[in-house]
């Protein structure tokens, strides 16, 4: 047999088209051609593959081979072909049986001596293998990730050799599925990170986190420096409640298309920090192979970005679309990419450059119009779209010293975890995710709170955007504590967070 195909996965976003690997045995003069929009990695295949044949004792065919990668239009890159490519010679020059090589799938990289690398994407990969009914091939440090999938068919390997055993019917690998993974379960993972006991004081600051959390709504706290500020915002994960099956699996393949999936994060909403120097590409995604940014690896999770003011105009600027949409499109002059972006923003900044404008203890040293520039790097549009902005005022050293520790997060999350169940019910999904549709349906106060909030919109000059916003903090406040509806004291409290912003 001259002609053989192999199915394989190539990772664009997200999604992982099929590519079929056609592998030509032709007489004439050796040679290796390797064609269909292959990139410089997918080229150095020729080497990898043909050291890692030999080093496996199989005869590397002394003939004109024509690797083609189909479809020829979809870009691909990596070395997640090398599996694919060495079967589809071997099964072409008749070393390796291929009768199974219509249910199966190969990923994989090849190292020189037939081992097989692991390879990042492959959740996506095993996603997608699993839709139409194939076993997935890969190397054996991929398959607790692959085996994730709902229904997939994982067979990991650890060498070319054992590979082809298996073909040949020598050694069968055996089959790795969902119920074999030691992964635990989204909703077993339990709480994550510091306890909120450990924050003293700060009641206000600890009810808009718990509002946050209750409601997935983002954040904005602003104090001098060592107020507490980062200290609030590395809890917020704990006081989240779990994470879906579906969530877990979204935010699973976002890190596996950046390769930095760890099988124990599993059912562990993401929180991401970028230090204020980020580029927008670092943030958002980019690459001339588009790869997700900050944003896309917090999907499901919490990004936190403390000095909020020393960010790039740019950059903060480009959050304002996600801030909506929960998704993002990278757009290169060739690729084109899309990655989900639903995460929940933090952000934590000072009053001033020097930190103490308005605190009672400590003289602040800005001009007026050096505070005032200092803001103005926050541009109204982005403010527009935070949900709650929140004072954290400097702790006295007595009253630090003789509060009382707070509530743990187990306390507080047990309350966010029955709005978010009242919500999931209700209308299937957090009540920040609420379309403008399904805010008039879903977070229509009573009469006294109507009053109240059209009032606030003529005194306060609120736009369409805050007007919705508002909405969406009162029905969450108002499931924190199992009301039917929005009352005035829901809407009173978050109009607050609104003026907070007004008038810092």
């Amino acid at each position: 047999m001259s002609l053989a195909l192999v199915r394989t996965r190539a990772l664009e976003g997200l999604v992982a088209p099929e590519v079929t690997v056609e592998v030509h045995l032709a007489n004439g003069l050796p040679a290796f051609s390797l064609v269909g929009l292959a990139d410089t990695e997918v080229r150095e295949a020729r080497d990898r593959v043909r050291a890692a044949i030999q080093s496996s004792q199989f005869e590397f065919p002394q003939r004109r081979i024509t690797v083609n990668l189909a479809p020829a239009d979809l870009p691909k890159e990596g070395g997640r072909f090398d599996l694919a490519i060495a079967v589809g010679i071997l099964v072409a020059s008749g070393q390796v049986a291929g009768r199974l090589l219509e249910g199966l799938e190969f990923c994989g990289e090849l190292s020189l001596n037939g081992d097989l690398r692991p390879v990042r994407g492959v959740l996506a990969a095993a996603l997608a293998a699993a839709r139409v009914a194939r076993g997935l091939v890969l190397p054996a440090g991929n398959a607790a990730e692959a085996a994730l999938a709902r229904r997939a068919q994982v067979l990991p390997a650890a060498s070319l050799l054992a590979v082809c055993a298996h073909l040949n019917g020598h050694t069968a690998i055996e089959t790795t599925s969902r119920a074999d993974s030691t992964a635990p379960r989204p909703a077993a993972a339990g709480a994550q990170g510091a306890d909120l006991a450990d924050v003293r004081g700060q009641l206000q600051a600890r009810r808009a986190l718990e509002v946050a959390a209750g409601g997935s709504h983002s954040l904005l706290l602003f104090g001098p420096p060592g107020a507490g500020k980062s200290m609030l915002a590395q809890r917020l994960p704990g006081v989240l409640p779990p994470m879906s099956e579906e969530e877990a699996i979204e935010a699973a393949a976002v890190a596996s298309i950046e390769g930095a999936f760890d099988i124990r994060d599993w059912g562990r909403r993401p929180f991401r920090a970028p230090h204020h120097s980020s580029s927008s590409a670092a943030l958002v995604g980019g690459g001339a192979v588009p790869r997700p940014g900050e944003i896309s690896l917090a999907h499901r999770g919490v990004l936190f970005l403390d000095e909020l003011p020393e960010f790039d105009r740019r950059v903060l600027e480009s959050l304002r679309e996600p801030l909506e949409t929960g998704t993002i499109t990278v757009s290169r002059a060739r690729r084109r990419a899309e990655f989900p972006a639903r995460f929940q923003l933090v952000a934590a900044m000072n009053p001033c450059p020097c930190g103490h404008h308005g605190d009672p203890q400590r003289n602040c040293r800005c001009t007026p119009d050096q505070v005032a520039r200092y803001r103005a790097r926050l541009s109204g549009p982005l403010l527009d779209r935070i949900d709650l902005v929140v004072e954290v005022p400097a702790i006295a050293p007595e009253a630090l010293a003789g509060s009382a520790p707070g509530e743990d997060s187990a306390a507080v999350r047990a309350r966010v975890e029955h709005a978010r169940t009242v919500q999931i019910a209700r209308q299937g999904c957090a009540n920040a995710d609420l379309s403008a549709g399904d805010v008039e349906r879903h977070c229509r106060p009573d009469a006294g709170g109507d009053r109240l909030l059209q009032q606030s919109m003529q005194r306060l000059q609120l736009s369409a955007r805050a007007y919705h916003r508002v909405l969406r903090v009162a029905r969450t406040l108002a499931d924190l504590v199992d009301a039917p509806r929005p009352g005035v004291a829901h809407i009173a409290e978050a109009i607050q967070y609104r003026r907070s912003l007004d008038g810092r």
